[in-house]
This record gives C-alpha cells, structure tokens and sequence, in this order.
C-alpha cells in the first residue's frame, strides 16, 4: 500500500490571476471580432454637420468646416507614392485593410480607411491631417463631397 499526501491547495490569488487572464484574453477575442466586423461595414456619410465615419474603432465626424472638399482628389496606391502610409501611430494595419492614424511619405499625418488602392479618395482638413478613403466610386464621392460642401 502507498502513502499518498496531496498538495497543499493553491491560494485564491492563483485562481484571481488565472481568471484575470482568461478575463484579457476574452477582451482581446472581443476587440479582434470586431475589428474583423468593421473591417465589412465602415459607412461614409455625408451630412450637413460634416462627414460622419461609421462602423469602425476610429469612427466620428468630420466638421464640415474642416473639410477642404475643393482640395480633395482621386488618388491610387502604391502609383501616388507620395502617399504611401509609412508609419502606424494608431491603428489596425492588415492585408487589405488599413485603418486609424498614419504618417504618409510626404509626412502628413493622416485618417485613413483603405481596403482598395485603386479607390481611394484624399481629403484634406483644416484641422492638420488628411483623410483617404476606399469607395466604390470615388468620382461620384468626391461630386457629392464638393456639392455638399462648396464653400470650404
């Protein structure tokens, strides 16, 4: 027959440690679910308060006021290279997917939401930074931008 002596039970604080990273890791699950969410459902909405971004982590409105829609233009990446994001200050930067803030090659700092090169529209603001955004028809965009906002 054998002696058998059982450990000394762990603690509570090995169960509250446990917990706290079962805690974060779900957070964690919790944050990429739905950048893989916003990543299919981010709207641009043109307003009379400004442009409202929709959807996404980075999301919130654009003043109408900050808006230079006159400046505004068809861009394509990686041919505008000027426009390349170069550094990610804050932000989600996947294959197809690049969202939040970034430092452009000519060292603007700027907003963007681009999944498809080839359709991005650039947007300066007077607020210090520039937006670029993928649509699906960036000349229609950038006729409702430039008529919903003439004077800016």
């Amino acid at each position: 027959m054998n002696d058998v002596f059982p450990m000394i039970p762990a603690p509570a604080k090995a169960f509250w440690c446990f917990a706290s990273i079962v805690v974060l890791l779900l957070g964690l699950l919790g944050l990429f679910c739905y950048l893989a969410w916003s990543c299919q459902h981010v709207n641009f909405n043109l307003t009379s308060e400004g442009l409202v971004i929709e959807g996404d982590l980075y999301g919130r409105t654009v003043p109408a006021k900050a808006i230079v829609a006159t400046l505004a233009k068809r861009i394509k990446l990686p041919g505008d290279s000027e426009y390349l994001p170069k550094v990610r200050t804050n932000g989600t930067a996947l294959p197809g997917y690049r969202a939040g803030w970034f430092t452009l090659s000519n060292g603007e700092k700027a907003l963007l939401y681009v999944t498809d090169g080839e359709k991005v529209v650039y947007i300066p603001t007077r607020e210090g930074y520039v937006l670029m955004l993928s649509v699906p028809e960036p000349d229609a965009f950038l006729k409702a931008l430039e008529k919903k906002y003439p004077e800016s």
